[in-house]
């Protein structure tokens, strides 16, 4: 085509771009616009032209940008097709772009530098090194023409690292091919590297003036006008080279980065202090000691990559999920070097480099905040924690490594990085301090030692709440910033990162736990000696009492914790005779003593009381004082509030108090026994007030009454005392009365008053009375069932006439003293299960009062927790418990509902064979639990299948699986399958349809809380399902972190079924069940399609095989099989996107299609409607798998062979869905391995000299 045709064509790309680009173009030119271009890209014979000639220097910088990356297509996508010489005259041009058709190195934009890089990258992947051997050379001749073509190969050979490396964007043998022969030619790169570097760092110091001593390196020198453009061109191309080396470093190996007595990390040193390359240097320095821990590249990325925005986040944790897999595959590859090769990084400990790190640390400190220098500290920061890692890992192995001269310097300079007023930077240094306390030899070290009390000392100062980014009471506040977003983000960074420091101080403790406790001591005395300062901010509970930012409440929370953690530790570690008694009990008159009204400080004293408590036990004269103490705190009021409602501080002390006499009388129920009658009497007189306290409290010192019983260690006596307990509870839960409001929901209704309409919704409660007795029964029967118990030790609990015979298998049988009070009072409770669950029905609703029409709603703070949404800081203590009587009744439905339920899931395991042999339990747990449930919204069926069906059954005896668990799981399970599926249903189907048809009624945050619960509602039946069926060695089944985790961030483990995984008798038992058997297989190969990835990985790795399994031996229906199959593939249609799922899915479709293939030739029908399915490849499979005489392929194998089978339907991410295939074409092999062949193998040789040859030198 002619050149003027080119131009022409050119002319009107430009005005599409034009078009394209302008704010003020309409979105029907825009459209045509692109669709322009986009068909000219795809279809156009003379792209090369067309885009050679709009990259000219000429052009906008928009219009060469488009022309490159027209060319940078035509590489991606016809390269295959091209013939030879098009193929050299685009490589020669684009390498003429280089030499000569750029801008000046600053005036080039970025993005321009970008593209052209990414073109020759292109044309790399898939000509070099065979085709193109000569690249190398013709990248150093081009580096040789100035610094606009340096910087561009620095660009070049980092994106090179990046593809080939890090996110493995090529085939197989390319990516092989390319990355061998990069490190055969490491040494001449490094070198070409390092000379780089240095050549311009040297040009740049001589033009801004600097001076070459070493020592002056941080002397700040003016730069002359006229040589400042060439210097700043110099340092850009020191700043490529080192983005550059960190692209290479992490990866090569170790002997290229120590060669040349470490000059590599010398260099990096000494540009610490250089302003303009010293982040740079400090991620290259830090990618060096950092080998051995970050294992592979997936933790690093080329500061180019990111906006200055990410580096304000560390470093380790910047990296999305689905990278960090991807790169999870070169981690086993990676040149990491042994412990041995890495004792040349020790040259970091030496004086000089000792003395660049802390010169150029102070440098950056002093100069104030900015964010350069900031950034620069927290890469400082890695560094120095980077190093002390290395040497916990040399020090004190095999390796001939000592303590360095200077690691008393490093600790100090450590140690400044735990005391700067940055939480970040403070946070970030606490796992080398734990490495460094824990350490078999370092710990044992007398500079460590010396360096613990001001490690605690530091602490203290860290422990204290400041810091929050919207307020300036604090030099930490300014830094805070920078690092997070609100102050809900930075208060739940503080709470971890409070966390982490109380495990580091109590290993440091362990060391030296008598400096600990003197420093706790001071600490305390001095708070309890100090005036009150409640800062600006006043309480909303009232006048003169701290908020949680006031400044003696900080310091008094702050204290606490450490006086927590470091005189449990002591405990921990002195022997008994060490334990520095009388201080302790000094230190407990002194808080016994203090008196204060403010609920936030009181709290705090309550935990100290609490942490000193077990100094009691060498002294029990001082028991009586303690619960003294205790018991006026379960009473507190900051006034006589008995009208307003109580404030959640003022609640949070009283139920503090109450949990600390629990705890005591758990921890301690022999120091308590002597007292029992004082604590007895004592709680009496409370219980005699019916508005003194709350059910809850009430029910809480109850407890605290049954743990000590159970010390008295005789049937008969703990008997009469817990029939004595709940007199008051059974003569009010069995009188007619409230037999009547407990079976209809009519008479319930009304009694707890959700028919009223209230005209005052905060102060009028005219049924509040009644709402809080029957919480006092329902929590007085729960502490009972929960608390009760009989002696651990056999022998006691035979004497004491709690063992009343053995099971067949020789286990003891006991009986609870509780069980006949309890079980008289179970009729009642599970009326009240059923009336609870007929509220729901609509009929019911209608009868509720204007004022409750949402009384059976979530609570507000229920929805926050599953939506992830953070409560406001300031309400958590200043606002009350509940604003409005709906609330009130909201709470009271809520706590009912789970605590009804809490007691049927501890009965089995409190009361035993006395539980389970119940006449008819089976029927009237199906009559009460579940009538209903199709009216029980999801938030309320997950309590229930978590705190009452998984322990029933959980705990259930083997010889009653068959008459109670068989005849309430198999329907159970039928139901939540039809339920889950319909639910699952509608979401899919709510997800394709368009915004403009959504319901206004239903906004999105209802849609995103549906949806949450029905994920949440799916893991738990899943989970119930799996621990019901499956046991699995050395795994425990942990509900609770795993119902309410993160959805996708949890993939990663377990991702193929494991082999132990067998039913358990309770699991067999169902499985025999033909109903309960196909309810469960249906379920669990039903949710496999289902959209909760975390729920899908269990169940396929947990749940799937092992339920299919049992039923092999039998005969299946083909259609059965087939749905089986089809299952997992429509699971692998469904998160075939998320890898952790994909290869659990894909392992499991592999173990079904090996076990039934050759019993079920349907198998092979389901596996060719696959799309795309090779026939010839599908066919060669089977042969294999069906001729038994053929020799078995390795496992791995067979299963790769299968993975490229099923490829059509494992799905896609939404971006990769519709993308254009990249296909690069393999190369001739570089790398051949040649098989000896048979007729002259050695070691067949009969003379035997073809062995003794193997040796010969």
């Amino acid at each position: 085509m002619s050149a003027e045709q080119v131009s022409s064509l050119c002319d009107q790309l430009v005005k599409a771009v034009t078009v394209i680009m302008d704010p003020a173009s309409t979105q029907r030119y825009r459209l045509e616009a692109l669709k322009f271009c986009e068909e000219f890209k795809e279809k156009c014979p003379i792209c090369v032209p067309c885009g050679l000639k709009l990259a000219e220097k000429t052009q906008t910088a928009i219009v060469r940008h488009f022309g490159l990356q027209i060319l940078e297509h035509v590489v991606k996508f016809r390269w295959n097709n091209m013939p030879r010489l098009e193929k050299v005259y685009l490589k020669n041009n684009v390498m003429g772009l280089i030499s000569s058709g750029t801008q000046s190195i600053l005036e080039e934009e970025s993005h321009i530098k970008d593209v052209l890089s990414r073109i020759v990258v292109e044309m790399i992947k898939r000509e070099w090194p065979q085709h193109w051997p000569d690249m190398l050379k013709e990248l150093d001749t081009l580096s040789k023409q100035g610094e606009t073509q340096t910087e561009l190969v620095m660009f070049i050979l980092l994106r090179l690292a990046e593809d080939v490396v890090t996110f493995q964007t090529l085939p197989t043998q390319r990516r092989r091919d390319i990355q061998q022969t990069l490190t055969q030619n490491m040494e001449k790169i490094f070198s070409f590297l390092l000379t780089t570097l240095q050549q311009n760092v040297n040009k740049y110091r001589r033009m801004v003036g600097a001076p070459q001593e070493q020592e002056a390196l941080t002397t700040p020198q003016k730069t002359d006008l006229a040589q400042e453009p060439k210097a700043q061109a110099n340092c850009r191309v020191g700043i490529a080279a080192l983005n550059t080396l960190a692209g290479y470093i992490d990866w090569v190996a170790l002997s290229h980065i120590t060669a040349d007595n470490c000059k590599l990390l010398e260099m990096l040193c000494l540009l610490l202090n250089e302003p303009e390359l010293q982040i740079g240097a400090a991620e290259c320095l830090l990618i060096a000691v950092s080998r051995k821990f970050w294992r592979s590249p997936s933790w690093r990325f080329p500061l180019t990559f990111f906006s200055s925005t990410f580096y304000d986040c560390e470093v380790g944790n910047i990296v999305t999920s689905c990278v960090i897999w991807q790169l999870r595959e070169i981690t086993a590859g990676s040149k990491q070097g042994k412990l041995e090769d890495r004792k040349p990084l020790m040259v970091l400990f030496g004086d000089v480099a000792m003395h660049y790190i802390l010169s150029a640390a102070q440098t950056a400190d002093g100069e104030g905040l900015v964010e350069k220098h900031y950034v620069f500290l927290k890469r400082l920061c890695q560094v120095l924690c980077a190093l002390g890692s290395q040497l916990c890992a040399l020090l004190g192995s095999d390796s001939d490594v000592e303590t360095p001269a200077n690691f008393g310097k490093y600790l100090d300079s450590f140690l400044a990085f735990t005391t700067h007023p940055s939480q970040f930077l403070r946070s970030s240094t606490q796992i080398t301090w734990g490495a460094l306390f824990r350490h078999e030899v370092l710990s044992r070290d007398p500079l460590l030692l010396a360096m613990i009390p001001k490690y605690l000392r530091a602490s203290m100062t860290n422990l204290v709440k400041v810091g929050f980014p919207s307020k300036t009471d604090s030099p930490s506040c300014e830094y805070s910033r920078f690092d997070f977003d609100s102050d809900e983000d930075f208060n739940a960074f503080f709470n971890s990162f409070r966390a982490q420091q109380g495990e580091v101080m109590r290993m440091a403790c362990r060391l030296d736990p008598q400096t600990g406790f003197q420093m706790a001591g001071e600490w305390l005395k001095y708070q309890l000696t100090s005036p009150v300062d409640t800062g600006p901010m006043n309480s909303k509970t009232g006048e003169g009492l701290c908020s949680i930012f006031s400044p003696s409440f900080v310091q008094w929370d702050a204290m606490t914790f450490f006086s927590e953690s470091v005189i449990s530790q002591m405990f921990r570690t002195l022997d008994k005779d060490e334990i520095p008694v009388n201080d302790g009990i000094d230190l407990l008159q002194l808080v016994l003593n203090f008196e204060t009204k403010d609920p936030l400080i009181l709290s705090c004293v309550l935990t100290n009381v609490s942490a000193l408590f077990p100094f009691v036990t060498y002294r029990p004269e001082y028991l009586p004082q303690v619960l003294s103490k205790l018991f006026a705190s379960v009473t507190f009021e900051v006034i006589e509030e008995s009208k307003a409602p109580r404030t959640r501080a003022v609640k949070n002390v009283r139920r503090h108090a109450c949990s600390s006499i629990i705890k005591m009388c758990r921890d301690y129920p022999q120091l308590v026994l002597p007292n029992f009658e004082m604590l007895y009497n004592h709680v009496k007189q409370l219980l005699s007030n019916e508005l003194l306290l709350t059910q809850m409290e009430k029910c809480a010192l109850m407890e605290a009454l049954v743990l000590i019983s159970n010390q008295f260690k005789d049937y008969e006596r703990q008997k009469v005392f817990l029939e004595e307990l709940m007199a008051p509870v059974a003569g009010l839960w069995l009188s007619p009365e409230m037999q009547r409001v407990l079976s209809d929901p009519e008479a319930f209704i009304s009694y707890v008053g959700a028919d009223n309409k209230i005209a005052d919704p905060v102060l009028e409660d005219p049924s509040g009375l009644n709402r809080s007795r029957i919480s006092f029964c329902v929590y007085t029967i729960l502490g009972v069932v929960k608390r009760a118990r009989w002696p651990a030790a056999t022998e006691e609990a035979k004497a004491g006439g709690f063992l009343v015979g053995y099971m067949p298998s020789g286990s003891p049988i006991y009986r609870n003293p509780c069980t006949e009070q309890v079980l008289k009072l179970l009729d009642n409770l599970l009326a009240l299960i059923r009336t609870h669950n007929n509220l729901y029905m609509p009929e019911m609703v209608a009868r509720l009062g204007e004022t409750f029409a949402k009384a059976l709603d979530m609570l507000e703070v229920e929805k926050n927790a599953i939506l992830g949404l953070p409560q406001p800081l300031l309400e958590l203590y200043d606002s009350p418990v509940y604003k409005t009587v709906l609330e009130r009744m909201q709470g009271f439905f809520c706590t009912l509902y789970d605590n009804c339920f809490h007691i049927l899931g501890n009965a089995g395991p409190s009361m035993q064979q006395d539980f389970y042999t119940v006449e008819g339990l089976a029927t009237q747990l199906l009559s009460s639990a579940f009538i209903n449930l199709n009216n029980i919204p999801d938030y309320r069926l997950r309590p229930m299948l978590r705190v009452f069906v998984k322990p029933l059954v959980l705990s259930c005896p083997s010889e009653y699986y068959e008459t109670l668990v068989c005849p309430m799981l198999g329907p159970l399970v039928t139901y939540l399958h039809a339920r889950l599926s319909q639910k699952w249903q509608v979401i899919n189907q709510r997800s394709m349809l368009c915004e403009d048809e959504a319901a206004d009624d239903n906004p999105e945050s209802q849609e995103m809380l549906e949806e949450q619960l029905v994920r949440l509602l799916t893991r738990e039946v899943m989970d119930l399902i799996t621990v019901c069926c499956v046991s699995k060695k050395g795994v425990e089944h942990n509900t609770t972190a795993a119902v309410d985790g993160d959805d996708d961030e949890a993939m990663a483990t377990d991702v193929t079924p494991s082999a132990s995984a067998e039913l358990t008798e309770l699991g067999k038992c169902l499985m025999k069940q033909e109903d309960v058997c196909t309810a469960l297989l249906i379920t669990a190969y039903t949710s496999l399609s289902w959209k909760d990835t975390l729920s899908c990985q269990r169940t396929t790795t947990q749940l799937c095989w092992p339920l299919l399994k049992q039923v092999l031996p039998g005969n299946l229906l083909p259609d059965a099989v087939s749905w089986f199959f089809t299952s997992v593939l429509k699971g692998l249609q469904t998160h075939g996107q998320h890898d952790g799922c994909m290869a659990a899915l894909v392992h499991l479709a592999f173990q079904i299609y090996e076990a039934l293939r050759p019993r079920y030739a349907e198998l092979k029908a389901v596996m060719e409607q696959i799309p795309d399915i090779q026939r010839d490849s599908l066919e060669q499979f089977d042969s294999k798998l069906l001729n038994p005489t053929l020799q078995k392929v390795a496992d791995k194998r067979r299963k790769d062979h299968f993975k490229r089978l099923i490829t059509g339907c494992i799905g896609k991410p939404l971006g990769e869905q519709f993308r254009k295939e990249v296909h690069i074409r393999n190369l001739p092999s570089l790398f051949k391995k040649v098989k000896p062949s048979l007729e002259t193998d050695v070691l067949e040789n009969e003379d035997g000299e073809g062995l003794t040859a193997l040796f010969e030198p």
